[in-house]
């Protein structure tokens, strides 16, 4: 019996322009009601959450109450951007001069980048953790693979431990700094020990293996917060010489890129400028009271931060990688265009 194809048809050009209208519209008037309502209370909800003085827009108060968004941008401003900047100014150094050595390069700096910011017993930390995921990946045992992973992160929430982490660095922000580079440095380590466990011949011989498991996990752009690249993926691409790089980017798509980051740190700014959403969610009384269009415009500009606030920590890293020729996920996808919202972090982390 022949199957029948079935096609769908197109909707008319003006349904969809009218849902485009119509979408657009409710955003921006549930973003208005919820403006109105953040400063009609913007005097209660300072002396609960201390909101900061805004830089963007002249006599605008600005939620900081987002952990992730103030910390990143702490970093950025302190050491992060010179550093990720180091970084390419010695890619692409290396890559002209020194080409057969380029990994390297970028594996000292990325050492050395990470000394300066973590400290020298962070780092050791990072290497320990290093060390005991590759020795009991040469066991070629899944499932001890992963029970070593687990626990190597565990140890990130035994108090005494902590207390001494702790006592490494002068402020909080620091020692949280540890934490993220720990955490996502043991994504990186369990993708090296599936793959050795899958394919062991294809990550040659214990000396080549400590070498590239080093240059992965301290690959300076993507070592802090990610995104996520594979150590299958970054081993093969990192292999391939810089001359016989097909794709390699251009200025003009970087300068592109570059501007595309630079107007999506502008759209995060100017929202916890205008709507301070996560100060209000913070507080139930706030929430009780709010009108329904702004009730709306709440879920929605959380939603909607959420979404642009990873387009530019994931943005950042990405474009630096793709200088390097390496091919990180891609970033995420709009959830308002969306009907399921772990399909936004299923576009952009591999591991889903």
């Amino acid at each position: 019996m022949a199957k029948q194809s079935s096609t769908l048809a197109a909707l008319p050009r003006a349904e969809v322009c009218a849902y485009w209208v119509l979408s657009f519209g409710s955003h921006l008037y549930s973003f208005y009601q919820l403006h109105i309502f953040s400063k009609e209370h913007e005097a209660g909800l300072e002396r609960q959450f201390q909101l900061e003085k805004g830089f963007l827009i002249w006599g605008h108060k600005k939620d900081p109450t987002d952990f992730e968004w103030s910390f990143w941008s702490h970093w950025a401003k302190k050491s992060l951007l010179w550093t990720l900047l180091g970084h390419a100014v010695v890619s692409r150094l290396a890559s002209f001069f020194i080409p057969k050595f380029r990994v390297t390069a970028l594996l000292a700096y990325g050492l050395l980048a990470a000394c300066c910011a973590v400290g020298i017993k962070g780092v050791g930390v990072v290497l320990g953790h290093l060390g005991l995921s590759l020795a009991v990946a040469q066991l070629c045992n899944p499932a001890l693979s992963w029970s070593c992973a687990l626990l190597l992160l565990s140890t990130l929430h035994i108090p005494p431990l902590q207390e001494i982490q702790r006592s490494w660095y002068q402020t909080e922000e620091e020692y949280y700094l540890l934490l993220f580079s720990v955490a996502v440095c043991g994504l990186r380590f369990i993708s090296f020990s599936l793959e050795h466990c899958w394919r062991p011949l294809e990550a040659g011989g214990l000396q080549q293996q400590v070498y590239w498991l080093t240059a992965y996990s301290f690959y300076h752009p993507l070592f802090f917060n990610g995104p996520i690249l594979t150590f299958k993926d970054f081993l093969q691409q990192m292999q391939v010489h810089v001359k016989d790089r097909g794709a390699r980017i251009t200025f003009l798509s970087l300068l592109a890129n570059a501007g595309r980051i630079c107007v999506w740190w502008l759209i995060a700014e100017y929202m916890i400028h205008l709507m301070y959403m996560h100060t209000i969610q913070a507080n139930e009384t706030y929430l009780e009271i709010l009108p329904p269009w702004a009730l709306g415009g709440l879920a929605l500009a959380l939603v909607q931060f959420f979404y642009v606030k990873y387009l530019v920590l994931f943005g950042v890293p990405s474009l630096l990688a793709g200088m390097d020729g390496l091919a990180p996920p891609k970033l995420p996808r709009c959830v308002s265009i969306m009907h399921s919202f772990t399909g936004m972090w299923r576009s952009c982390r591999v591991f889903f």
